[in-house]
């Protein structure tokens, strides 16, 4: 078989990248190792996609996204006019629809092999591995947007050097069976800071969100209820790092949990597959507190239970590749103008720590221009990368590792190898 671009991943970037290239009518494989498309946002329940300013550059995917969603009533636009509220559960389906509709070829449950590169025309020979069949492929370009580089480890590509520093990750979960309406009521009530809380009623649903972290940097509501549940041991300490709750769509009695927040041991590497595979359990035996929690402490949630917890840990940095411009922290405190332009952000450097009063969130006075360079490999001109592995130093990649981010990253990959592939 032979396609003009094999994308490996079917996380955010992925489907981005393989949907705009086979809608510009580039031969696409796109190849997840999993059985569903979307990564963070399906699997990893990680919603609402963080707002950011985009400039309306590369955001044809995000635009159609919006219309197959609405489709399915898997997207609300909120108050501070987010439309980014998605329905993870149902954007497995969106997703597939998508890609159906522009003809991309998908392989599920498979990952390469092997991958050599041809010495007669610098196309990339690869083999796949689907259960106990291997497929023969042959592609012209690859974009990588697995979540750790794997296609550019097969090439023996170089990475950025080790940060000492690391993000903490999370293990995101739902709860269902909630009295929604009788916990915004107390929740407005009980809060009165509508930069932290804020609900509205829309679709025949409840939509709210509210947050509460052990950073004392600010005087959270909630944290004199966090405060008692740890003196009575119905929570421990580290449970209380980091909590936000956000309404779903086409959920009524759901609420999403963004937490637990997992704290690495000293010394630990969440590239350690010990390590990775400790935090998941640890991150399960908070989940079961935090559920606890809410239902004892929480108005609406008497009868609530845990309905989905996260099928994969919420990595937030681990390998960042090195592409022919590496994006900086400078880039983003002090905003250049590139020639080649693959997205644009104003979202802030934001790097979630291990211990208390210790996070940092870095806002760019302007919105920031990325550069295509930052994508595309410095050993292979043919080779790019989306995703969190873009090429960045760590405090940028804190900034530009957010969904939004990545799906205008997969469009731009898309593009760019279109423009190459037909001299446009």
């Amino acid at each position: 078989m032979k396609y003009d671009l094999i994308v490996f991943g079917g996380g955010t970037a992925g489907v981005s990248a393989a949907y705009i290239a086979s809608k510009l009518g580039i031969k696409t494989l796109l190849v997840e190792k999993s059985d569903v498309l979307g990564g963070s946002i399906t699997q990893g329940l990680v919603v609402p996609a963080m707002k950011v300013n985009s400039s309306n550059i590369n955001t044809e995917f995000y635009t159609d996204l919006l219309t197959f969603a609405n489709k399915y009533s898997a997207q609300h636009t909120y108050i501070d006019n987010n439309s980014g509220w998605f329905n993870p559960e149902l954007l497995k389906i969106v997703f597939d629809d998508m890609l159906k509709s522009v003809n991309c070829n998908v392989l599920f449950s498979s990952c390469p092999s092997e991958i050599s590169l041809s010495f007669n025309d610098g196309s990339f020979n690869v083999v796949l591995s689907h259960k106990l069949l291997s497929l023969y492929v042959e592609t012209k370009y690859i974009v990588d947007t697995t979540s750790n580089g794997e296609i550019f480890k097969i090439l023996d590509c170089d990475f950025q050097n080790t940060d000492e520093r690391t993000q903490s990750p999370s293990l995101r979960f739902n709860i269902g069976g909630i009295n929604t309406k009788e916990f915004a009521s107390w929740l407005m009530e009980f809060d009165k800071d509508r930069n932290v809380t804020t609900v509205e009623f829309a679709e025949n649903q409840v939509y709210l969100s509210t947050a509460c972290t052990w950073d004392k940097n600010k005087n959270w509501a909630l944290s004199p209820i966090f405060a008692e549940a740890v003196e009575k041991k119905v929570l421990e300490y580290e449970d209380t790092a980091y909590f936000q709750l956000f309404s779903i769509p086409s959920m009524p009695d759901c609420i999403a949990v963004n937490a637990p927040r997992i704290i690495l041991d000293e010394g630990d590497d969440i590239r350690d597959p010990f390590v990775y595979s400790r935090a998941l359990m640890k991150g399960r035996e908070r989940i079961c507190r935090l559920a606890e929690f809410c239902k004892k402490y929480f108005p609406g949630f008497e009868n609530s239970y845990i309905s989905h917890i996260s099928d994969m840990l919420g990595v937030r940095e681990s390998y960042r590749v090195k592409g022919l411009y590496t994006f900086t922290k400078d880039d983003i405190i002090h905003p250049k103008k590139f020639e080649n332009v693959a997205f644009c952000s104003d979202y802030p450097i934001d790097i979630h720590s291990n211990s208390s009063n210790d996070d940092e969130l870095e806002f760019s006075n302007n919105t920031y221009q990325v550069p295509i360079e930052c994508l595309i490999s410095e050993k292979y001109n043919n080779l790019y990368c989306a995703g969190r592995i873009i090429s960045a130093d760590f405090d940028a990649q804190a900034a530009l590792r957010t969904q939004m981010s990545c799906f205008s990253m997969g469009e731009a990959a898309a593009k760019d190898i279109y423009k190459k592939l037909f001299s446009v």
